[in-house]
This record gives C-alpha cells, structure tokens and sequence, in this order.
C-alpha cells in the first residue's frame, strides 16, 4: 500500500466537502468513523439508535458537533428515506445493525429485521436519489457458511450463518444483491448512476467498545475493577484486527467505487493476515499483559448458545485489487487498544484529542506508543 501519509491526503482528496450519509454513527465502529470524516472534512448525516451510556464514544468525541444527527430505527422505512432524500447524500456508508450474535439468540426477529429489512429500506432510500451515490455496505465475515476448517474464506464463498446473528447478515448480502441486479445493475450505470460495495470484516477491538459479551469490553471492565476476567470460549479462533484496519478499507473502497463503479461494486474482506488469527485464551494473556495486571479464569456453560470456534478470512482480493493490507498484528492492536483505555480512566476529558491522535499516528504509519 502506499505511503500512508499520501494515503491520508488521497482520502481527503475524495472526501473532502462531500455528502456522507453514516448509519450507526452513534455506535462503536460508527463514532471512529464519524471522527475520520471530521477529520477528511466531509459533511456528514448521521442516522442510528441513541448511544446507550453517558461514556459511549459518541459522547465522549461530541459527536453532535461532528454531523447533523438523525436518531430513529432502520425500520422506520418513512423517516430513513426522508433523511436519505433530503441530505442528497455523495456516498452512504451503512454500519448501523444489531451487531451481537449472543443477544442474537434473545431478539431473533428483531435481529433479523433491523439487519435485513433495515438493509433494504436503507437500499430503497438511495433509489429515491436521482443523483450519482456509492453505496459501502458494511457486513461481517460470519457472512459465510462456517465448516470451522483452518481453509479462509474467499468472497465467492457459500454464505450462510448457524445463529440469527450470522444468518440475519447473510439474508442482508441476498438483499443487496438483489438491489444491485434489480435497480442498480452495473451494465446499466450511465443510467442510474448508483454503486454499491460489500465490505465484510473480522472480529474488530478498539478504544470505546462497551459492548455486553464482547470480549475485549469485558476484559476492560473486569480489569478495570480489579476482578478477574471470565472467558467462556478459550481456544475460539478469531480474526481480530484493530478497528482503524477496516475503516481505512472502507474509505479506500469508497474511493476505488467512485473511481471504477463497474470493477468494484462487489465484496471485499477486510482481516488480519492469514497466520495472524489468535485464540482467545492468548488475546486475554496480551490484554493482561498491555494492562499491567490481571487474571482470567475459564467458566464454560454447556448450555451456552452456539458460537463458531474456527473462522478466517482470506484478504487477498482485497490486497491485490483495493491496494489495502493490516499495518498491525493482533498484538499491536491490542496494545493499541489496551492504551486507549488506559488513557480514559486515567484523563477522561483529553480522550477525544487521545483518539485523533490514534488516527493519525495509524494513518501515518507511527509507532503505538502515545507521549
């Protein structure tokens, strides 16, 4: 990939001044990328779910000051248009979801309308736009039917998904590919003016992850308290990856639609490399470690709900034809994160300048350690 510093620069020649309709701009993955665009100097419309807590990283980088925000459910399909229509948005970059695969279990119905359905209204607001737009529609890498083998799995791999999770975000690629066939055809792009991409990533840590039953957040909170940290699934694979790593993804991908709709109105993955997925067990142990202190124990429910224990992603489409590749390891982007926890409960009220300083040090290819 080249120079991240041209890289910076290269983003905010294809985003700067342009119309970014975000959904999820309150959630995790949403408020990074929301700062980002701040920082490339869009003008971005938010449309998501009201941040649960006071200290969710919406609130703690003011994110009301960094776009115009629409705070409504995906299933409002009325009121997603309106906002759709009314911004006339460049690009729309589609996070919002039920993102959980053990809450998944709870709410199965819920789950599968906010991402399937949800999915489709987003899709039917954009074809209300009589101007060009680029869509980067973001899924996950449980998109696949998993056969938990150590083989990555390729694009044009057989989708599936064992829980409602899984199984609501491959219906969510069914209905957006039904759209791009339906009404935004790529053989007939002089017309429509339309582009959607998929992005597909692994399993993302970062600075501001409150999420219940995610690991990282519950291995912040625990070590925060001074207790030990419980782990239910010791010897899951994941392909974790810090979550600068497939935002930047994302905006290149954006990019490369702008650029080439025609080439790039497919799937992509987003992951660590190939030898760079790491059992859970081991994620703890370096977590500890970038903390300073702690202990895990195993607690293991046989009545738990399923969970994969074995899943890669191959990035090679993405290397070769978006010209993106990891720049950490899940060791460095643990101790990132792990650093960036560290400085919100030492010097909450610096942590939005903490976390543009994170985004610029990544995007310039700068080493982890923050002065």
């Amino acid at each position: 990939m080249e120079n991240l510093v041209n890289m910076f620069e290269k983003l905010k020649t294809t985003y700067k001044g342009k119309k970014i309709f975000l959904t999820g701009h309150t959630g995790f993955k949403g408020s990074w990328l929301l700062k980002i665009f701040s920082m490339l100097g869009a003008e971005v419309k938010g449309y998501a779910l009201t941040p649960e807590n006071d200290f969710d990283l919406y609130h703690l980088l003011n994110g009301d000051k960094l776009c115009s925000s629409v705070i409504a459910d995906l299933r409002d399909r009325q009121t997603l248009s309106k906002a759709i229509t009314d911004f006339q948005p460049d690009f729309i970059f589609h996070l919002a979801a039920q993102p959980l695969v053990r809450l998944s279990y709870d709410i199965p119905v819920d789950t599968f309308e906010i991402n399937a359905i949800g999915t489709a209204n987003v899709l039917e607001g954009m074809r209300q736009l009589t101007k060009p737009c680029y869509a980067v529609m973001i899924t996950t890498d449980k998109v696949y039917h998993n056969n938990e083998w150590v083989y990555p799995y390729r694009e044009n791999d057989r989708l599936g998904g064992y829980d409602p999770y899984s199984a609501s975000k491959a219906c969510t690629e069914l209905v957006i590919d039904s759209y791009r066939n339906s009404f935004f055809n790529i053989n007939k792009y002089s017309i429509h003016q339309k582009a959607i991409a998929v992005a597909r990533a692994g399993n993302v840590i970062g600075g501001g992850d409150w999420a219940k039953d995610r690991l990282i957040p519950d291995i912040i909170m625990a070590l925060s308290k001074g207790e030990q940290v419980e782990i239910r699934n010791p010897d899951a694979v994941r392909p974790w990856q810090h979550v600068l790593e497939p935002l930047l993804g994302y905006l290149l991908l954006g990019t490369k639609l702008l650029g080439n709709p025609e080439k790039y109105s497919t799937a992509f993955n987003f992951g660590p490399n190939f030898n760079d997925a790491l059992p859970v067990k081991q994620m703890v142990e370096l977590a500890v470690k970038y903390w300073g202190n702690g202990s895990y124990f195993v607690k293991q429910n046989p009545n738990q709900p399923h969970e994969a224990g074995l899943l890669k992603l191959d990035i090679s489409k993405a290397l070769v034809e978006i010209g993106w590749k990891p720049q950490f390891n899940a060791d460095t982007a643990l101790d990132y994160t792990v650093t960036w926890y560290n400085s919100y409960f030492t010097d909450k009220d610096n942590i939005a300048a903490f976390t543009q300083k994170q985004i610029l040090n990544f995007l310039t290819n700068k080493s982890v350690g923050l002065e």
